[in-house]
């Protein structure tokens, strides 16, 4: 298979599944284990509003390789769009799903962990005390059921 052929829907569709992944891992390790935190956490990353501002934060880093595949994820062809989310943020989510496709297939994983240390430092910053919030809200939601 040559992934660099792939459009960047296709590679968007690799990268989305890596990238939610590393996501969950990433929460576990933080010792957030129920799934309904899980899932509440994992919002401040995978929303297409949280992957845009993600990519912005990006996008002066990456090299010419990683900005034409951007490019191609983000310029390609969108059917789908969820009633729910902006279309602008969606079509920036996915070309950093593509990208992130891109470089998994490439099996760069070098720079893949790099850009990941980078996105959960970027979602952090722009997430004024994230892991307090879930602290708050966790004890919270313990008060409640004792």
């Amino acid at each position: 298979m040559r992934f660099e052929l792939l459009n960047g829907s296709n590679l968007a569709y690799i990268g989305d599944a890596y990238y939610e992944l590393k996501v969950r891992e990433y929460l576990i390790n933080h010792n957030i284990t129920k799934n309904k935190e899980l899932q509440k956490m994992s919002i401040y990353f995978v929303s297409a509003s949280s992957q845009a501002m993600i990519m912005n934060n990006l996008l002066d880093i990456l090299n010419e390789e990683e900005k034409k595949i951007y490019l191609r994820g983000r310029n390609g062809v969108h059917h789908v769009y969820r009633k729910n989310v902006d279309q602008s943020e969606y079509i920036v989510a996915s070309g950093f799903e593509a990208l992130i496709g891109y470089l998994y297939l490439k099996k760069n994983t070098e720079r893949l962990d790099f850009l990941m240390q980078l996105v959960f430092e970027t979602v952090e910053k722009n997430n004024d005390n994230l892991w307090e919030k879930y602290r708050s809200r966790s004890t919270s939601s313990e008060k409640k059921n004792q």
